[in-house]
């Protein structure tokens, strides 16, 4: 049974994988940066916002139409990404980070520290309505899940062993997470 279980979670990993690579030039067509207003735009997603704080409360079925399916997987059904993968695990740029499936500010980049985890780190989040919290016992473990304030979907976890001021780590997931850099 634990072969099984294991060459599932490979072909599903791999099957993600390889979804991504033919779908990255598609991806970028349909999300741009306005560098006049610092926004983003998702043009197959009409729900994404960076300034509507209106909670969004869909369908499975609306989110596996707007959302590329990686996000979709991580964002909908709390996957994750392998660690040390994603865009943002290593970066120091300055700037602000959001939901990738909505839209909604999440972090400003000094609350990002390097933890080693291999998944972006942060000790705090941008407001107190940007992220909710639920308990995940998946994995035999017993968690605390950080969700979007907005939309509801898996960001990550949130862990006891940070750095002050707040001593929490919130681990997220890169591929749920858009950035947008200061202005210079």
């Amino acid at each position: 049974m634990n072969k099984l279980k294991l060459f599932l979670t490979l072909t599903f990993f791999t099957s993600i994988l390889l979804y991504i690579a033919a779908s990255k030039t598609i991806n970028l067509k349909n999300t741009s940066l306005n560098q006049n207003k610092n926004l983003i735009t998702k043009t197959m997603n009409p729900y994404y916002s960076n300034t509507d704080k209106k909670k969004l409360v869909l369908p499975d079925s609306v989110w596996k139409k707007v959302l590329p399916i990686e996000v979709y997987e991580v964002s909908r059904h709390a996957e994750t990404e392998r660690p040390f993968t994603g865009k943002y695990w290593n970066t120091n740029e300055k700037g602000t980070y959001y939901c990738a499936a909505c839209g909604n500010e999440l972090f400003k980049s000094d609350a990002k520290f390097s933890s080693s985890c291999g998944w972006p780190s942060f000790f705090e989040q941008s407001n107190k309505e940007s992220i909710v919290y639920k308990t995940d016992k998946t994995y035999g473990m017993e968690r605390i899940e950080a969700i979007c304030g907005r939309c509801d979907g898996h960001l990550g976890h949130l862990f006891d062993d940070g750095p002050a001021p707040t001593n929490k780590r919130y681990c997220m997931n890169s591929i749920v997470l858009d950035f947008i850099a200061d202005k210079k």
